[in-house]
């Protein structure tokens, strides 16, 4: 969205930030002024949204928008389509979607691409939906396809009962079901994660996971690692990469800068790649929506799928829903809750 691009007069209930720092800096405003869509855009009603890691980061001011897009808080939002811009022509008002956006979704309305927008499935709520944007997106893209996970491929997903990580073991159930899946978690989590579908999962804070993989596996390896800690991680990552294994990484939680074993890097040819969504181009990340919504979306229809609901916050609220989420009690996603009326 471009900030300019706002109706005259007409405001909004949205989260604004005071400076960066913690949960207080985020304040609960009802004069916000309303966004209007341009060409190519949809007005959306937001019904709900989630809280995401990189929401966080955002708040502390680690995390800049993209240029032009709003600086309100917020990665994906489901509601009801309101207004339509120029040159929109596969949605109508009054069509229930869900969507990626590059922010602004802490708010009532937001304005978000059309081909940025997927159909609410059948028998999902739109609670439901607001949890499947950034993180069954960011999943599949980083597991099957820059991962290129195979069925029957074992892999290692770092982050317990984090939404990224649940929407991962559910998608390689789907899609992945004769691959073995090796979870780290907290301990309140272990048995939640298992339950997910994971066959080994253990404690990161009690057991180095490095030498669980070796000894799972008889070192042999995993295939594929999803990661979200960063240089933390990065030596014990690596010593748990099978022969040709591939490090995907989607986070720094634990430092953005480590030593890197260069020989064991060539002499297993092993491959990290760095991925991110938020900043990709519009035009990928529609392609790569379209993807998902031919592949993945009708998974969510016939039930193989179900976003993971930890809890529902009233937006004034979302200050709480970020402490929440730093301390890591929530196991699948911390919904916001913008209309109740809508869900």
């Amino acid at each position: 969205m471009n900030d300019s691009t706002v109706r005259s007069g007409a405001t909004m209930k949205a989260i604004l930030l005071d400076g960066f720092g913690g949960p207080e800096t985020m304040r609960f405003a009802d004069d916000v002024p309303r966004p209007e869509p341009g060409p190519g855009e949809v007005l959306v009603r937001v019904a709900a949204t989630s809280v995401n890691r990189p929401d966080l980061v955002q708040r502390e001011g680690n995390y800049a928008p993209p240029a032009g897009e709003s600086g309100i808080l917020g990665l994906e939002v489901a509601g009801v389509i309101e207004a339509l811009g120029d040159d929109v022509d596969a949605r109508q008002v009054g069509d229930r979607v869900f969507a990626l956006v590059a922010g602004g979704g802490y708010a009532e309305y937001t304005v978000a691409r059309s081909d940025h927008c997927l159909g609410v499935p059948d028998g999902l709520t739109l609670r439901q939906a607001a949890c499947i944007a950034e993180t069954y997106l960011t999943a599949w893209l980083n597991v099957f396809e820059l991962g290129a996970l195979q069925d029957g491929e074992s892999a290692l997903l770092h982050g317990g009962g984090g939404g990224v990580n649940t929407a991962a073991i559910q998608l390689c159930g789907a899609f992945a079901s004769s691959s073995t899946l090796y979870v780290t978690a907290s301990a309140g989590k272990l048995d939640r994660v298992r339950e997910l579908g994971a066959e080994h999962v253990f404690d990161y804070r009690t057991t180095r996971f490095a030498d669980k993989i070796r000894t799972l596996t008889g070192k042999r390896g995993v295939d594929l690692i999803l990661d979200h800690m960063g240089a933390s991680y990065l030596a014990d990552n690596q010593r748990s990469l099978a022969l040709g294994g591939r490090l995907v990484s989607i986070g720094i939680m634990g430092g953005g800068k480590a030593e890197l074993n260069i020989a064991a890097l060539m002499v297993k040819r092993q491959r990290i790649i760095g991925s991110v969504l938020r900043s990709r181009p519009p035009v990928e990340k529609a392609a790569l929506i379209a993807r998902f919504a031919e592949r993945v979306c009708p998974k969510f229809a016939d039930g193989t799928l179900r976003p993971l609901v930890s809890d529902v916050v009233p937006l004034a609220q979302a200050a709480d829903a970020h402490r929440a989420m730093a301390q890591g009690s929530h196991f699948g996603k911390i919904v916001l809750d913008v209309a109740p009326g809508l869900t």
